[in-house]
């Protein structure tokens, strides 16, 4: 029995490998990834037997002493194996989205099950997998039962002689696997990371493993005292005064280039735009011709990263200022982050919109946005227009909502309209019949990172439905005054060789970086910026576009102030990483143990040792600072 689910684990694993690793890594390269990914798999089969082992020491809990034990521990192995083959496809399932093992973060979708059973629903053969679920499970019970009986006609229904030792030394090699190591060390879960490659470490770790040693990290973590003792370098990066207080908060005088005009600003938050895979990036499948031609009239930041990824982080990040850190749970389903103080709320005289194509309690959003003063709604519930999927209607049909709303405003506004079309299941209407489908080769799709060619034409589609917004737009009278912004909610990892260096790959990058562009032709010169910028400094940068004073009170700057000095965005991921990233390099540390790298972004800039050391130790510390600031401004951003 060991043997046959010990194959298992082994067989997943390699399904894990073929399908899903990256560009230029072979299977010998994963060798040591398979090795630890055997230790893992022991521990957890042992885990599985050791209690038949364990009550089998007494004879009449046997499993060959009587019929009703037999039928007990076949039912226990066929309910573990239930399990076991109900964690590899939620593991599958997790891969091929984010590239992770599954870990304690799908505890918040558990949160929402009516749609995230529905998006599975839509996206996923469900009832073929349950099918080949119940399949499994069904042989896997008749093979129980054919080799308990093999073993009972080998004894000829003989009673099997029933010797105590065996099960003492069959339960201490199981301890022992449990266990892990033969050293004074158990084998831990952090143990993958010193793999130093996210897909070795992902490859190695076991799906069970992974999840039951993430949970103890959803508690939110807040480190004041850290915080106080970092401040001084975060009052230095935020350029506060030599002697200012500990406090974040800080009034923003306007700028005497300021717009007086009291423009209109439009935030779109665009669901899963990965830079790497836009026509900005210099991809060759040219996804989004449209937004390329807006960026060239407008400020675009071409290197822009979210602190995290996932659309709930991207939401907090952008209406807060403040990296969601909390490593496995939303800080919107955090009761003690929810009360945040906003950049929106200095907008006083203008009237507030949200717009979104389904329904705006999924993950908890709508508890974040109750923080923006006398903010309108407008969602599935209110918006006339066919339900298009799980996320409600479709991003043409809330950007022409959204346009309609806009042309009858009578006092200036600010709205946010967040996407939801360019995500799986990628529905597109059969309606928009002016729309065309792309027939791309697998090959051409995979070497641009591409996954399918249903998400390729989805994000071919969002930037259809952008174009048919600003074209609705600029019919209006409001767009001669208004700022539109464009940002991704977060990227999506996957092979970004073709238009970066490997570390956008390797290090997985891709996962956050993604477009940010400020579009307003009668209000701003185009510029193109290179420098790297956070997501969360959307907010200060809109607010300082437009003269009037406004309080900041977290970690977001004005990118267009000349003054600002530092181009850096942090980064934290479910991996229990944090990391900044600048001009030059991305400076990565692992929050379980000592392990951290200093990965060169510019490949043609040569360093000396001595460099390198005092750049690995200046960015490890403003890491550091970074990570425990957030931390404590997740609960006192009041």
């Amino acid at each position: 029995m060991g043997i046959v689910l010990g194959g298992l684990f082994f067989i997943f694993r390699l399904i894990t490998f073929f399908a899903f690793r990256p560009p230029g890594i072979s299977f010998t390269d994963c060798i040591p990834a398979f090795i630890l990914g055997i230790q893992y798999d022991l521990r957890w089969v042992s885990i599985f037997l050791l209690p038949i082992i364990l009550f089998s020491y007494q004879r009449s809990f046997s499993p060959f002493y009587s019929a009703g034990n037999k039928r007990f521990w076949t039912w226990y192995l066929a309910v573990a194996s239930f399990l076991l083959f109900l964690f590899f496809i939620a593991d599958l399932v997790s891969f091929s989205y984010n590239r992770t093992r599954l870990d304690a973060g799908a505890m918040n979708f558990v949160e929402d099950p009516g749609i995230s059973l529905n998006m599975i629903w839509q996206t996923y053969p469900l009832i073929w997998i349950l099918i080949g679920l119940a399949a499994a499970v069904i042989c896997f019970k008749w093979a129980l039962n054919k080799s308990h009986w093999q073993v009972i006609n080998l004894t000829d229904g003989k009673a099997i002689a029933h010797r105590k030792p065996p099960f003492v030394i069959t339960a201490i090699i199981m301890a022992l696997l449990i266990y892990g190591k033969v050293d004074n060390k158990p084998l831990k879960w952090k143990d993958a990371f010193a793999l130093k490659d996210s897909f070795k470490t992902y490859l190695a770790l076991n799906p069970l493993q992974n999840f039951f040693s993430t949970m103890r990290l959803r508690k939110p973590v807040v480190n004041e005292k850290g915080a106080r003792e970092s401040f001084r370098i975060m009052a230095n990066f935020l350029q506060f005064p030599s002697n200012a207080p500990f406090g974040f908060q800080r009034t923003v005088a306007p700028y005497a280039t300021g717009i007086e005009s009291k423009p209109n600003i439009v935030l779109v938050i665009c669901e899963s735009y990965s830079m790497y895979k836009s026509s900005m990036s210099g991809n060759k499948l040219d996804a989004t011709p449209y937004f390329d031609s807006l960026s060239q009239k407008g400020i675009f930041f071409e290197r822009c990263f979210t602190p995290h990824f996932s659309t709930a982080r991207g939401l907090f990040a952008i209406i807060t200022g403040i990296p969601d850190v909390q490593l496995f749970k939303f800080s919107t389903r955090n009761p003690d982050a929810l009360d945040q103080r906003t950049i929106i709320n200095d907008f006083t005289d203008y009237s507030k919109h949200y717009f979104l194509g389904g329904n705006p309690e999924f993950n908890n959003f709508e508890g974040l946005l109750k923080n923006i003063d006398s903010l309108q709604l407008h969602t599935e519930a209110t918006i006339h227009a066919p339900r298009l999927n799980v996320w409600g209607v479709s991003d043409k049909d809330l950007f022409l909502t959204a346009n309609k709303v806009f042309k009858e405003q009578q006092r200036p506004f600010f709205a946010i309209v967040q996407t939801s079309d360019n995500h799986r299941p990628y529905t597109i209407p059969e309606t928009d019949s002016d729309f065309v489908k792309k027939s791309i080769t697998n090959e051409e799709l995979a070497a641009n990172g591409f996954e399918s060619l249903n998400e390729y034409n989805a994000f071919r589609y969002a930037d259809y439905c952008i174009q048919q917004f600003i074209e609705a737009a600029r019919k209006e009278a409001y767009f001669h005054n208004t700022i539109f912004v464009f940002i991704g909610d977060h990227g999506v990892a996957g092979n970004a060789t073709s238009v970066y260096p490997m570390p956008w790959t390797s290090q997985r990058l891709s996962d956050e970086h993604v477009p940010f562009l400020i579009y307003a032709p009668y209000l701003v010169n185009p510029q193109l910026r290179k420098e790297t910028v956070s997501q969360i400094d959307v907010l200060p940068t809109i607010a300082g576009l437009v003269q009037r004073p406004y309080t900041n009170s977290t970690l977001g700057r004005d990118l267009l102030n000349p003054a600002k000095k530092g181009n850096i965005a942090f980064i934290t991921n479910t991996a229990g990483k944090i990391g900044i990233v600048n001009d030059q390099f991305y400076y990565v540390k692992n929050l379980e143990f000592s392990e951290e790298d200093l990965v060169p972004l510019d490949t043609t800039a040569r360093y000396t040792a001595p460099e390198l050391s005092v750049i690995r130790k200046k960015m490890g510390e403003l890491a550091r600072a970074y990570y425990l600031t957030a931390q404590y401004l997740l609960v006192n951003n009041k």
